[in-house]
């Protein structure tokens, strides 16, 4: 993969689905700098260690910047030049939702910021809407949130894949 990507890309799958790796070749198929924006916080001993093989797998080159909440503040510091990867909007959206933060409200500041955004982004989201339905009330909100965010992602961007078994899906626009 090579050639330049639209101002926003939208990477969607289930857990472990390779998403992410097809996120990153993305990024470096750019031959851009690579700005990695990473939204996960270590809250125990299994997400340090995801967090740890996160950052071994894209050894080399890139640029980290951590904003578990502050997307658009990130966004605002990208340079023109180089390509995005936020990883991931689904922590992002967890974050913003057990700090008990209006979220239209952080999805609208989100939006604007990707908007305005110089350089181009790739964003990396769960889709969470193909399992059973969650026995409690605040998973079924979290289930609920994330494939409203997924749908506004997915109206704004340019290209939107979903990734299977490794395998990517082009669900709109063109692969560079």
């Amino acid at each position: 993969m090579s050639g330049s990507l639209p101002s926003l890309t939208l990477i969607l799958g289930g857990a472990r689905s390779g998403k992410s790796a097809f996120a990153e070749r993305l990024i470096i198929g750019s031959g851009r700098p690579r700005r990695y924006i990473a939204t996960a916080e270590a809250w125990d001993d299994e997400m340090r260690e995801r967090i740890a093989q996160h950052r071994r797998d894209r050894a080399g080159d890139w640029t980290t910047v951590e904003a578990p909440l502050d997307l658009a503040a990130a966004l605002a510091a990208a340079p023109a030049e180089d390509a995005v990867l936020i990883d991931c909007a689904t922590l992002w959206l967890t974050n913003h939702l057990l700090a008990e933060h209006d979220l239209a409200r952080e999805t609208r500041r989100l939006v604007t910021a990707l908007a305005d955004c110089r350089a181009p982004v790739v964003i990396v989201s769960n889709e969470t809407g193909w399992g059973i339905v969650p026995e409690n009330a605040l998973a079924r909100r979290f289930r609920d949130e994330q494939g409203r965010l997924n749908q506004r992602l997915a109206a704004e961007a340019g290209l939107a894949v979903a990734v299977i078994a490794g395998l990517p899906m082009v669900l709109k626009g063109q692969l560079p």
